[in-house]
């Protein structure tokens, strides 16, 4: 963003919000969670001619915010900072908290040349998404996430418990996907969500009740800008939660937070455009077959970024909607890769692998890397599955945290798009979390061993 666009921006801000107070400076780390600092309306003017700055380390932190100092980012190289630095367009008013706050989406750049970090997870997208011009061809992408409500206070044990509803003040104990009941009884807070959704540019669409007790999905607008796109993902999870807070709840995007409930997914749905603005796979189901065979070649490579966490394999059991093989299908929710019905000009690939908590920025940069591998190399899908494929776990399939840390590192595909560099400081972090969450002895441990 250049400085004229910059005063620009920030003027017709302050006139159309004139009592805003503070500024809220959001990056959003490797985890996908939203980090920054909150400044004074005082300093908004200088912020957005040259940034703030922060400790450039904090792209590298676990969920915790702890650093294991991977590649020598962190402790050896002294923690220097970076600026972050102000993304057009992303400059919008905070509804919740009762303040007259504002919040624009930032990146971080090196404060010498003013250039992306390399291991800022949105420069990661970007360079994959450039890599389509080679094709000649442009993605155009959307995002569903699924979310539970739940109540404010946990139980005794520290779990969560399943929001109560306004109506009767009862807590389902189990799902009911697709009511209309559900979702007139939690119409105050998704009324509200909606408004905060639109007063932060946030295009959602669609808003269903899930499988799971409390569980909801929303979804986004497509956007011919996969970078956009990653950002409505990360933003939509803050809104959300702070959302559900205000509202006095709470949310969570973890993965299986209910053993026996569904779990939570990131959905991606993905078309491609040519230069004409024409869907390729609206007359080519050669080129959609061959976009599926890269996602299938590089599902394993990935699996680690779809699935950040211990937690996320939980998920993966048979029969559960959640795919455990590589196979593609036709309008058939038991595969990774689902062909939905649509009109010809809609058609495209619902990419289903990915846990609600993964960092959308690297989700999506991994799906378009498998699709442009697979375009590039001409690969084959082999043919749709049109029965279940969910009903027996693929073995080669990487479906613990460890192996699939193993399979990123060993990446051969992944690392001519992400980056061997980034693959690896990637599994460094997740590798150090993992490690920090096993020292800990589990109260299982206690019934079973003691």
């Amino acid at each position: 963003m250049n400085d004229e666009t910059q005063n620009t921006e920030l003027k017709q801000f302050l006139q159309d919000h004139p009592d805003t107070s503070h500024l809220d400076v959001l990056i959003i780390d490797l985890c996908g969670n939203a980090i920054g600092k909150r400044l004074p309306r005082q300093s908004m003017g200088s912020f957005f001619k040259y940034g703030t700055p922060v400790c450039g380390a904090m792209q590298l932190v676990d969920v915790l915010g702890n650093t294991a100092d991977p590649m020598g980012y962190g402790f050896s190289d002294g923690d220097p900072d970076a600026f972050a630095v102000p993304i057009e367009n992303t400059l919008v008013p905070v509804p919740w908290g009762g303040a007259n706050r504002s919040q624009v989406l930032c990146e971080f750049v090196d404060y010498k040349n003013q250039k992306p970090l390399w291991y800022e997870p949105r420069q990661v997208l970007k360079q994959v998404v450039e890599r389509f011009a080679e094709l000649n061809l442009k993605p155009v992408l959307a995002v569903e996430l699924e979310f539970y409500l739940i109540d404010a206070e946990l139980d005794d044990s520290g779990a969560p418990v399943a929001a109560r509803s306004p109506f009767n003040n009862r807590a389902e104990a189990q799902g009911k996907v697709l009511s209309l009941d559900k979702l007139d009884e939690f119409q105050s807070v998704l009324s509200a969500l909606e408004q905060a959704c639109a007063l932060q540019k946030i295009p959602t669409t669609t808003m269903i009740s899930e499988y799971g007790a409390g569980q909801f999905e929303v979804n986004l607008q497509h956007q011919h800008d996969p970078l956009i796109a990653a950002d409505h993902a990360a933003l939509l999870r803050r809104c959300i939660r702070a959302v559900a807070r205000e509202q006095g709840y709470d949310a969570t995007f973890m993965s299986k937070p209910f053993a026996d409930q569904s779990g939570n997914g990131l959905h991606v749905h993905l078309s491609l455009e040519d230069e004409q603005g024409n869907n390729i796979f609206t007359d080519s189901e050669s080129l959609l077959g061959q976009a599926v065979a890269g996602l299938q070649a590089t599902m394993s490579e990935a699996m680690a970024i779809f699935a950040p966490n211990l937690n996320v394999y939980r998920r993966f059991k048979p029969d559960e909607f959640v795919p455990v093989t590589k196979d593609w299908g036709e309008n058939n929710r038991s595969v990774a890769f689902r062909i939905p019905p649509s009109d010809a000009q809609n058609r495209r690939i619902e990419h289903r692998v990915s846990g609600a908590e993964a960092n959308p920025y690297l989700v999506i940069a991994a799906v378009l890397a498998g699709v442009h591998y697979g375009l590039k190399d001409q690969l084959d899908a082999g043919d749709k599955h049109s029965g279940n494929a969910g009903s027996k776990v693929d073995a080669e399939l990487p479906l613990t945290l460890w192996q699939s840390l193993d399979a990123i590192r060993n990446a051969k595909i992944l690392n001519d798009y992400l980056s061997t560099d980034y693959l690896n400081i990637y599994a460094d972090v997740k590798q150090a979390e993992f490690d920090a969450f096993m020292e800990s002895i589990f109260t299982r441990e206690y019934e079973w061993y003691l």
